[in-house]
């Protein structure tokens, strides 16, 4: 008991640290990222705090499997390389004594895991999904900051504004440069102002103002004075909630409407937290170190197992999605395949003696090697003779 209650408290420090070192990495990538995207004009500037909570609540889960995983396999291997192990081997201990503390602090982050996974994350999917589209249906005008030329989302029409009104709805001294036809046309107001027809249409009203088409140089060059001049800004698009993105979608619909897009996100939420489960306790024997080696690479070979799993298990959503593979027959070889390596590991270190170990393989090894000499050299000794 004073062991597991030492060690439950280790695995805890170790996986508060192992968790704020990757959530510190992974936030700080998604905001290069999102201010990108705001410096380029898909994101508003102001929902750039609001796109980083809900990716981080999206990436929550991976985290938290790697965290899990990470801080058993330090704790294990810090244990080998400080001799402790030595200590618990000589107690008459065994090695799967330490499936339980690790089950004792595992299963309560398994079950974050799928909450997160099952709920959480679709949910911050969906709340994403909702602020880029809610700027994604901004008129392009709303999104010109002034004194900045703009490009519209269909790259046809370049805006410039000196001056927009705290509501965004109206502005001044405008610039428009579109292309029709193949033919230029500048615009030139004083103000304008967005106006939404009975079909919900937007279009840019500008008063005041002058439009060329053309070249001054050709033959066709027009130019026009007008008191009001209307350009469709956007069309009132409604989104069918079949349109929608399978992540964003709550885990009671793929239930009820399945499809291979949704059986292949349902594979991947369902995934998660067996996978977080499975890693921890692969993590024990994997922990293994010679406390005369550093454990560099033995954190590199378990690492490599976390990408090979993610990736079979990216590879069997995608199965799924394509319909090569129903839900049922991809949802359980992955796990299968780790409980497998899981049982192999332990009874690797728990039978060092055994003579289907490497270590005992290789002694028997050297010993025909040596057994080899000897008779060479009796034969040697005869032939002389």
């Amino acid at each position: 008991m004073i062991f597991e209650r030492a060690l439950r408290r280790e695995l805890l420090s170790t996986a508060g640290a192992v968790f704020t070192t990757l959530f510190t990495i992974t936030v700080t990538f998604m905001l290069i990222r999102i201010l990108g995207e705001a410096a380029g004009g898909k994101v508003a500037s102001t929902d750039v705090l609001i796109l980083i909570g809900f990716n981080s609540l999206d990436y929550f889960p991976i985290l938290l499997i790697l965290t899990g995983f990470i801080s058993v396999l330090l704790v294990v291997t810090r244990a080998y390389q400080d001799s402790e192990m030595v200590v618990w081997f000589a107690s008459g201990l065994s090695l799967t004594k330490w499936i339980k503390p690790v089950l004792s602090v595992g299963i309560p982050l398994v079950l974050i895991v799928a909450t997160l996974s099952l709920v959480v994350s679709p949910w911050a999917n969906e709340q994403k999904m909702e602020v880029r589209n809610r700027y994604e249906k901004r008129e392009d005008i709303a999104k010109v900051s002034p004194g900045k030329f703009q490009e519209s989302r269909s790259g046809g029409r370049v805006s410039f504004v000196e001056e927009v009104s705290g509501d965004l709805s109206k502005v001044q001294n405008i610039f428009t440069s579109m292309m029709n036809d193949g033919r230029s046309s500048v615009i030139v107001a004083k103000e304008g102002k967005i106006e939404i027809d009975a079909h919900g249409d937007r279009f840019l009203v500008m008063s005041q103002g002058r439009r060329y088409d053309g070249l001054p140089t050709e033959g066709d060059f027009q130019m026009m004075q007008f008191e009001k001049y209307a350009v469709l800004v956007s069309v009132q698009n409604t989104l069918d909630s079949n349109n929608r993105s399978a992540k964003a979608l709550p885990l009671q619909t793929l239930l009820d409407d399945p499809n291979p897009s949704r059986d292949g996100e349902l594979l991947w939420r369902v995934s998660l937290p067996f996978m977080g489960l499975l890693l921890m306790l692969l993590a024990i024997p994997l922990g293994f170190v010679n406390p005369r080696v550093g454990r560099s690479a033995n954190m590199i070979v378990a690492l490599v197992f976390v990408a090979i799993n993610l990736n079979i298990l990216n590879m069997l959503q995608l199965a799924v999605v394509e319909g090569r593979l129903s839900f049922w027959r991809a949802s359980w070889p992955m796990h299968a395949m780790v409980v497998l390596l899981i049982a192999i590991f332990f009874l690797w270190r728990l039978k060092l003696n055994s003579p289907l170990h490497p270590s005992g393989i290789w002694n028997r090894v050297k010993g025909c090697i040596q057994i080899k000499k000897e008779q060479k050299c009796t034969e040697d000794q005869t032939v002389n003779s």
